[in-house]
């Protein structure tokens, strides 16, 4: 069940700004889409070449220019709010911050230039000219819970969060909703890699490894992973100890730079930042930008589970049970 781009009603109308800075009247035509990665950038496997697809689906679509700028280590708000205002200012619109870091950024430069349309992946920023692009990740993560409980033989299974943030609470939850709903008697064993983002939790694969081997030990044979590039070290952990893990984001079992892993790749829990991207690409190439608050859940398709693993189909209900559960959790919420 895969998970497609979607189509959303426009809720805004804006225009463009040009390079000559904040507040112009847009005589110069617009570049094209442009995005700013979160920690971890371009060739994280997961979040940030889930955007990075959508930018690639556009250019192609619109045959437009695009630009795509990776963060520096122990950057700041003002380093955020320089590169967007960098962006908007070269003419590209709409200019997109990739993940929840850029909130504060966002909000200021956005107040800057009205005419350009801004977007922020998994934040709400208010603003006449912000879409705000966020996903029920809890569903998706309740489904990655159903497939961990039918596919671990020890009644133990893990999750590895990034950062200990509100965001990937809910991953934490909702697949800690979908393990016990399928049986209870599975025991789930969380970890948080680090309390912020500047500590590495997205962008360490050394941290990753070393707390799935910490949980494997602890007899867990499934692990569920939302930590961005920090991911790929729980991937290969589990992979090393013939064990399932599960990806996040992206469909990690079809990713080139984890062939070598992918037959321990049970699943993944996908979030289709790169449908997000796209559409909002799509509004303003469209004339009819969007704004305000876009909600990509299991009902439209923007948040689903991966089952290109041929591997799910020998696990015992796995496949009946998810498909039953994504049914009746489209209209599931975290608690």
């Amino acid at each position: 069940m895969g998970v497609a781009s979607l189509a959303l009603a426009a809720t805004a109308c804006g225009s463009t700004s040009s390079d000559t800075g904040a507040d112009s009247d847009g005589s110069k035509k617009d570049l094209g889409l442009a995005i700013a990665y979160d920690i971890g950038g371009k060739g994280d496997q997961s979040f940030n070449d889930a955007a990075y697809a959508g930018l690639t689906k556009a250019k192609d679509e619109f045959g437009y220019k695009t630009a795509d700028v990776e963060p520096t280590e122990g950057e700041t708000d003002a380093d955020k709010e320089q590169r967007l205002v960098s962006l908007a200012r070269q003419g590209y619109n709409p200019v997109i911050g990739v993940g929840f870091a850029y909130g504060p950024a966002m909000k200021a430069v956005a107040a800057k230039y009205p005419k350009t349309t801004f977007g922020i992946v998994d934040s709400v920023v208010e603003g006449g000219n912000v879409a705000s692009l966020v996903f029920a990740e809890e569903q998706a993560s309740y489904l990655a819970g159903v497939a961990a409980a039918k596919a671990t033989k020890t009644k133990t299974v893990g999750f590895v969060g990034g950062v200990d943030v509100p965001l990937i609470h809910k991953f934490q939850v909702g697949y800690e909703q979908g393990v016990k709903a399928t049986d209870p008697k599975v025991k789930v064993i969380p970890q948080y890699l680090t309390q912020t983002a500047e500590e590495g939790g997205f962008s360490s694969p050394d941290k990753g490894k070393a707390a799935a081997e910490g949980q494997i030990e602890k007899k867990a044979d499934v692990i569920y992973q939302a930590a961005g590039l920090s991911g790929q070290g729980v991937i290969e952990a589990a992979a090393k100890a013939k064990v399932w893990a599960i990806g996040v984001d992206s469909d990690q079992y079809q990713q080139e730079a984890l062939a070598a892993y992918k037959d321990h790749i049970l699943t993944s829990a996908l979030k289709d930042v790169g449908g997000s991207v796209y559409t909002l690409a799509k509004s303003v190439h469209d004339g009819k930008p969007l704004t305000g608050t876009q909600v990509f859940d299991l009902k439209v398709n923007g948040v689903g589970l991966a089952d290109s693993n041929p591997g799910m189909a020998g696990v015992t209900g796995l496949t009946d049970a998810v498909a039953k559960a994504r049914k009746a959790s489209s209209t599931a919420r975290s608690r």
